[in-house]
């Protein structure tokens, strides 16, 4: 008889020359193993190197996997992926994923990825409806393919379904998954592999696992030929005491890397306790880093605010030293100690702008927040209603007549008929914001960027009726008084034509106040403009000026970034009292009725009173 298989033990199916069968015991197992077993010893020792490279299923996993059978050259091979794999990875032509991918160019822009068979195979490209060309080997796409996970094709089995070609998780097969490239090399060695028994052919096929069993109990027949020819090519003998070794040594070697294993384990568990105190002390060191700097800021906040008290305490001391000193202390009538009767609440932003309307006793405040608030300051003292129109800060407001104007970074005026409190016009007054707003006389004055615009009020309509130019600053202040007009720019105040300084403005009967970047007041004769005093105490840039005059005293009002407003004497230029109640820089001033006004970077407006 032929031999079916001469690479480890010939098989034999009877027979022979001298007609006889020969019957030989299997050897002793404890001391003998097979050429099989031989080389499932190195399959074992192959698993061992490499189980960090292979996953062993899990009875999870078995339950969501997907399905693909290909095609391959030795014939239908069962191919199920651990997870189902991208749709990028997949042929549009055979729906499955790339066999052998290759990059083909149609009568499209963008070259297409197909198997190599299905672009060899096809026609016409299904994306572009044109003959397909091979040009090379798409390797990016098929080491991605390669680093797919699937079963090993002995760890599965057809589709309960039956449908060709499909395949499904044997729960009794392999339980290994292993990259799509390397396969082979685990196939070759893999436990499950079917193999045929050397001694036997009539045995059953047998996993490679159980094939070193199987031989304790299993004898080799053949007649005196063929067990003289099995001799010849069975290696067992020679190696008996090698595998014995080897076995003993592996066993070793198992035992030892088990306990590495506990190991690794032990520190595993470890390194994890230790990561989670580190987490903790991190955000345990990360909050108190938090509070400090949050401590530190409020006392930095504290300070400051400490530090500018403390100075206008000075300053408030000083004054009244040198009102003992000229024997005027009698200057602090009681009766003329302004004190705050009240706050208006509502805006959103920071208020830059009021304006009374004495008639009505109404209050007109403008803001960041874009509105205009009305408010009652006679009866009910609350904001009767909120105009809005502008689309940018309202920064000016005026009254003529019935009318109130409002002036708008929106580079716009808005005619307002307070009556109804209706939006009646619309102007666009500037090609810069609208800073500041007068009017006199019928007319209205509009200042912004070096420019000023006389407008004639006729009705709800302003008829521009000249423009005054030469400034070198944005106007940030007007002031129409005895037919003159007064204008505040950058370090620079004008008369009609005659230079003399500054930022805010008031006018008296006897004299121009100026409020300066310089944190001071410049005071000038009217008539001889000329510079007559000096006056200081705030500690930054003085925003607005405000006047309260009356048969026995004139009083000027100062506000200033420092978030205080001063009350000054003009019979005799000193300071008579410092208020403190708003928590932003004060930004507007108005008068009404012995009233004072003031609006505030805090969004509130404030009313004091003697």
């Amino acid at each position: 008889m032929s031999c079916s298989k001469p690479s480890h033990f010939d098989h034999f199916s009877g027979g022979s020359v001298a007609g006889a069968t020969i019957t030989v015991p299997s050897p002793d197992i404890s001391n003998r193993v097979s050429t099989n077993g031989y080389l499932h010893l190195f399959t074992l020792l192959r698993i061992s190197e490499t189980n960090y490279k292979q996953h062993r299923r899990t009875p999870s996993s078995s339950s969501t996997l997907t399905y693909s059978a290909r095609d391959d050259d030795d014939g239908m091979e069962p191919q199920v992926f651990a997870e189902q794999p991208s749709v990028k990875l997949c042929c549009q032509l055979c729906c499955s994923v790339f066999k052998d991918p290759v990059i083909t160019t149609c009568g499209g822009s963008q070259p297409h990825t197909f198997c190599r068979r299905c672009a060899l195979t096809s026609e016409k490209c299904p994306v572009d409806n044109s003959k397909l060309t091979v040009v090379v080997n798409n390797i990016a796409v098929a080491e991605q393919i390669g680093e797919l996970f699937i079963h090993c094709k002995y760890g599965c089995r057809p589709a309960a379904s039956g449908k060709p070609g499909a395949f499904e998780v044997d729960p009794l097969g392999c339980p290994f998954t292993i990259k799509l490239s390397t396969r082979k090399d685990h196939e070759v060695s893999c436990d499950y592999r079917p193999v045929r028994c050397p001694n036997n052919p009539n045995c059953p096929p047998l996993l490679t696992m159980n094939l070193e069993a199987h031989l304790k109990d299993c004898t080799f027949i053949g007649n005196q030929d063929t067990y003289e020819t099995h001799l010849e090519v069975c290696k067992f003998e020679g190696l008996k005491e090698f595998l014995q070794q080897t076995d003993d040594r592996f066993h070793e070697m198992q035992v030892t890397l088990a306990q590495k294993d506990q190991d690794i384990s032990f520190l595993r568990s470890m390194l994890g306790k230790l990561s989670e105190k580190l987490d903790q002390l991190e955000k345990n060191l990360e909050l108190k880093f938090d509070v400090l700097d949050e401590n530190q800021s409020k006392l930095s906040e504290d300070l400051m605010e400490f530090r500018r008290d403390a100075s206008m305490l000075n300053d408030e001391l000083s004054h009244i030293n040198a009102r003992l000193n000229m024997g005027i202390l009698g200057s602090y009538d009681p009766q003329q100690i302004f004190k705050c009767k009240g706050t208006f609440v509502g805006h959103q932003g920071p208020v830059w702008c009021l304006c009374v309307y004495s008639t009505g006793d109404l209050l007109f405040s403008g803001s960041s927040d874009k509105s205009i608030k009305v408010w009652d300051t006679c009866t009910t003292y609350k904001c009767q209603k909120t105009l809005e129109g502008h689309d940018g800060i309202v920064l000016a407001l005026c009254i003529q007549g019935n009318k109130l104007y409002s002036g708008s970074a929106d580079c716009t005026i808005i005619v307002w008929d307070i009556q109804t409190l209706q939006k009646v016009n619309t102007i666009r007054a500037h090609d810069n914001p609208v800073c500041t707003l007068v009017s006199s006389h019928n007319m209205l004055f509009s200042g912004s960027l070096k420019a000023i615009k006389v407008w004639d009020i006729v009705g709800t309509e302003l008829k521009l009726k000249k423009e005054l130019t030469g400034l070198n600053h944005w106007v940030r202040a007007l002031v129409a008084s005895q037919n003159h007009l007064y204008s505040g720019s950058y370090q620079t105040i004008k008369v009609r034509t005659e230079d003399i300084i500054e930022y805010s403005i008031a006018v008296t009967n006897h004299h121009i106040v100026c409020g300066t970047y310089e944190n001071l007041i410049h005071v000038w004769d009217i008539e001889s403009k000329e510079q007559v005093r000096t006056l200081t105490g705030h500690v930054g840039t003085v925003y607005a000026l405000a006047v309260i005059s009356t048969p026995d005293q004139t009083k000027v009002f100062s506000a200033s970034y420092d978030r205080s407003l001063r009350v000054w004497s003009m019979d005799n230029m000193i300071c008579t009292q410092t208020l403190l109640r708003h928590q932003g820089s004060v930004t507007a001033l108005a008068v009404s009725r012995g009233r004072l006004f003031s609006g505030a970077v805090d969004s509130t407006v404030k009313v004091w009173t003697c």
